[in-house]
């Protein structure tokens, strides 16, 4: 029975799954190796929670409840010893992931399933990082995690019946939707996702229309509910390239290609919402944007 949850990375996935677990009476350690960005993440989901309470969404006793259930490690070993399940949600770099999947493999007890939050990267080749690679699985939470009700469960090449079917019920546990993916470069959210940004991005490129213009045909026209230039805002520009980079890595063809425009503006730090620009401006927050000029010229 999986009740003890462990997870890796502190940031916003991190904290959003922490937020979700502890918010369904999971026992939860959150690890980072930074303390700062614990403390931040608790302030954050703190924050969500009173967003929540306003809402009359949960009661007080509900949001202290949930606080009371998260505890925070910078030590790796510590955090992880009692854990039935681990899931990493570390920044999106293979090389990074491998590491601490080899890591976690030393160090869990041998019952404990290790997931990966990661949005694009091979499972089966994170578990091969591992001695149980029966026992490795991807959950691909959307983000905000507390909110968006999709988990990808994705089945590396060795994954068990059993630990997909175990992942798949404890997602349901959550109040999410799973859908069982195998995996293969981008699995299907972002394989379908990303080559429509990155479209939507070399529209804007070839200057056939104005990053508002853009948006705003796929929201009335299509019935999107964000157009694909915020959304890629919202996601983070360095996210999409790194999914792209992979997705072309994994299929070749030009259809994956990240956009010229798209890699000038992740070297030159415009990385969308979290860097306080990207095609829109945030400088007066995300409810205010106004689209940045600089780079679409």
């Amino acid at each position: 029975m999986i009740k003890n949850i462990t997870v890796i990375g502190a940031g916003t996935m991190g904290n959003g799954i922490a937020h979700t677990f502890a918010q369904n009476n999971f026992n939860v350690n959150l690890v980072d190796i930074s303390s700062e960005s614990l403390d931040k993440a608790l302030k954050n989901i703190e924050k969500n929670l009173d967003r929540m309470l306003a809402k009359e969404k949960i009661t007080e006793e509900e949001k202290q409840n949930t606080l009371s259930n998260i505890t925070t490690y910078t030590d790796l070993n510590d955090g992880v010893k009692e854990a039935d399940l681990v899931v990493e949600a570390a920044t999106e770099n293979k090389e990074l992931k491998l590491k601490i999947f080899s890591e976690l493999d030393k160090t869990c007890q041998k019952h404990t399933i290790l997931a990966s939050n990661t949005s694009s990267i091979s499972i089966t080749e994170i578990a091969s990082a591992t001695n149980r690679e029966n026992q490795v699985i991807g959950m691909h939470f959307m983000n905000p995690v507390p909110i968006m009700k999709l988990v990808e469960v994705i089945r590396g090449k060795l994954t068990s019946d059993e630990v997909t079917s175990n992942i798949m019920e404890m997602s349901k546990t959550l109040n999410k939707i799973p859908v069982e993916v195998n995996d293969a470069p981008g699995f299907v959210a972002n394989r379908i996702l990303m080559p429509m940004i990155n479209e939507a991005i070399y529209t804007l490129h070839e200057n056939i229309s104005s990053v508002e213009g853009i948006d705003t045909v796929m929201i009335l026209g299509m019935s999107h509910p964000m157009g694909p230039l915020h959304l890629a805002d919202f996601i983070g520009l360095d996210v999409c390239l790194s999914i792209l980079e992979v997705m072309h890595e994994g299929f070749g063809g030009k259809k994956y290609t990240p956009c010229p425009l798209l890699i000038d503006m992740v070297k030159n730090g415009k990385l969308g919402i979290k860097s306080g620009e990207g095609f829109y401006d945030y400088s007066e927050g995300p409810r205010n944007k106004k689209v940045a000029k600089q780079f679409l010229n």
